[in-house]
């Protein structure tokens, strides 16, 4: 169990903020869990290796970046035929490498989840990896380990997965016919269909046709098809969708440019050029198909995806080589914001990687227009500091009413109460320095507290 005073101050306050919002339900509106592994009752986390350090970029990304071969902690070729590694010898290596994560966000989500989920009393180091490792994976075949079980001991209230435009959704088709209680609901990813200059955007968009039984020849047959998958994913439960840019610019085409591009995209002869305009139009088309579907549309913007090519092309995306870059917000935004801005059913949930922005740009804006909200410190901003900063922000400049409360972003199922244990302690330990400087009384703090914990991401992401 992690001491009392983890992560507060020496203000009292904190700790007993914390204890009124420890035992509160988990709402997880964004992450990477793949939902086969609550569809299927007899799913499990497998081994050790696999469920703690294969699968989560957070993890294998540190000792990559300190010269570890991702194939020795089991990231697979995304082309190869070739034998798994032991993962008894992945899961060495990890722990050989587990000092490197000392005084990082990775290393304290390890170290709760290795104590408070699975009980592991002994330091993880090269010495004790075996050790661990015979420990955890005896825990993990039993049922109270399975993810089913772990999803009601974590007391999920609510889990969103991340689904491609392009998922056929027999995961969440399963769920609801199993009829298991656990709310488990979809998020659509729109990323294959954004860029028409992607070599793979021609395929996509067949597959998309295919999937929403539309012949798509043209822009009005594009945004046809989006609507129709859009109403599939709602069918199954969703209440948003998510669209991910490096450049969050959104802007109206007219339609034979639009039709242009697609015509060029369709016959794989679209331009850098051509991918950014009809990337812009999707912003923006797909802020009108939200608004018309009743659904949340998160928008990530300011990575660079798959920076290291040599990593892309031999394992794929996803492994920790997506870099931010400079980001700007308030004149990408302004044609969609104009539009939608004050629409009363449209809510925009932005993320961004460029921390500057939050106090220059997405705090002020979100400080005027009603449909938009901050997303949470995300990615390399999700540590205990880069929270504070968060929040100093976002309270400072358009109040913390206008944020989205957190989101875990995990693809690590096991580190989920990890993470919004972290989340929930730092929020504690700010609130009660605000009451330590007369900034806040404490029935506010307390009240904030909860709406941190829970309340903002129920009502940011419609999720009650």
């Amino acid at each position: 169990m992690p001491p009392e005073g983890l992560l507060f101050g020496r203000n009292p306050l904190a700790a007993e903020l914390y204890r009124s919002v420890a035992d509160l339900s988990l709402v997880c509106p964004h992450g990477h869990v793949d939902p086969w592994l609550l569809a299927d009752p007899e799913a499990t986390l497998g081994d050790p290796a696999e469920a703690l350090v294969s699968g989560d970029h957070y993890v294998f990304r540190m000792l990559h970046s300190r010269g570890t071969p991702l194939e020795q902690l089991g990231v697979r070729p995304a082309a190869s035929s070739s034998t798994a590694p032991d993962p008894r010898t992945v899961w060495q290596c990890f722990a050989e490498g587990f000092p490197l994560f000392a005084g990082t966000p990775t290393g304290l989500w390890l170290a709760l989840e290795l104590s408070n989920v699975f009980g592991i009393e002994s330091p993880l180091n090269g010495s004790t990896a075996q050790q661990v490792y015979d420990e955890l994976a005896e825990k993990l075949n039993r049922p109270e380990y399975s993810p089913r079980a772990l999803f009601d001991r974590f007391r999920i209230e609510v889990l969103c997965t991340t689904d491609s435009i392009l998922d056929e959704l027999a995961a969440h088709e399963a769920l609801q016919a199993t009829g298991w209680a656990g709310r488990v609901r979809p998020t659509l990813r729109a990323d294959p269909i954004m860029r028409a200059d992607d070599g793979d955007w021609a395929a996509n968009v067949e597959r998309l046709a295919a999937l929403s039984d539309t012949d798509v020849r043209d822009y009005g047959s594009l945004v046809n098809a989006l609507s129709a998958r859009l109403a599939a994913f709602k069918r199954l439960g969703a209440t948003g969708i998510d669209v991910s840019v490096t450049i969050p610019r959104a802007e109206f085409l007219p339609v034979a440019e639009a039709d242009s591009i697609v015509h060029r995209g369709l016959r794989g002869l679209a331009s850098p050029e051509d991918g950014a305009r009809l990337a812009a139009r999707l912003v923006l088309q797909f802020a009108e198909l939200s608004r018309d579907e009743g659904l949340v549309m998160q928008l990530h913007a300011g990575s660079l995806r798959n920076h290291h090519a040599a990593g892309f092309d031999r394992f794929g995306p996803d492994i920790g080589a997506d870099i931010p870059v400079r980001t700007e917000w308030t004149r990408n935004l302004e044609e969609l914001l104009n539009a939608y801005g004050e629409d009363p059913g449209f809510t925009l949930v932005a993320y961004t990687l460029d921390e500057s922005t939050l106090t220059r740009e997405l705090a002020p804006l979100a400080g005027y227009y009603p449909a938009l909200v901050l997303g949470a410190p995300w990615w390399f901003l999700d540590s205990p500091a880069g929270i504070r900063r968060f929040l100093d922000a976002a309270a400072s400049i358009c109040g913390l009413a206008n944020t989205a409360g957190f989101v875990d972003d995990t693809r690590a199922f096991p580190s989920i109460p990890a993470r919004h244990e972290v989340w929930r302690r730092v929020c504690c330990d700010w609130l009660a320095e605000l009451v330590a400087s007369g900034q806040l009384d404490e029935e506010a703090a307390h009240r904030l507290a909860r709406a941190l914990a829970v309340d903002f991401s129920l009502d940011s992401f419609r999720l009650r």
